[in-house]
């Protein structure tokens, strides 16, 4: 389920990034008095632009709802981990033929060094 969100995802932010550039300027009226042929679009003079935002509107609206879905599942606990099923650790053993080692109590204690005396 995931894996089909995610790439539906992927497929409608590439879409909205694409209907997004498509659509004009605001100064693109400006070119229409000039001569530009406005009027010989595929869906007539004003009709392409409703076009291109009613698509962007509904592009958006799949974009969030799948964005706010694979972020709700993401957030859910999963029931299949790497660490299900495993028990307590046991704990860690030296090698048996790791030396053992002896008393701290027949080592002894440090020497602190010598303090050079204060001339008065």
């Amino acid at each position: 389920m995931t894996i089909v969100l995610t790439i539906l995802h992927v497929f409608v932010s590439l879409f909205l990034i694409a209907v997004v550039l498509l659509q004009s300027g605001k100064g693109a009226e400006m070119g229409a008095s000039f001569g530009s042929s406005g009027s010989q679009s595929v869906f007539g003079a004003g009709g392409g632009t409703s076009f291109l935002s009613k698509l962007t509107t509904s592009a958006a609206a799949i974009f969030m709802l799948t964005s706010l879905t694979l972020a709700y599942i993401s957030g859910q606990p999963s029931s299949s981990s790497m660490m299900s099923g495993k028990g307590k650790a046991a704990p860690i053993q030296a090698p048996a033929s790791a030396p053992v080692p002896q008393k701290m109590d027949s080592v002894p204690a440090p020497v602190s060094p010598a303090v050079p005396a204060q001339k008065k």
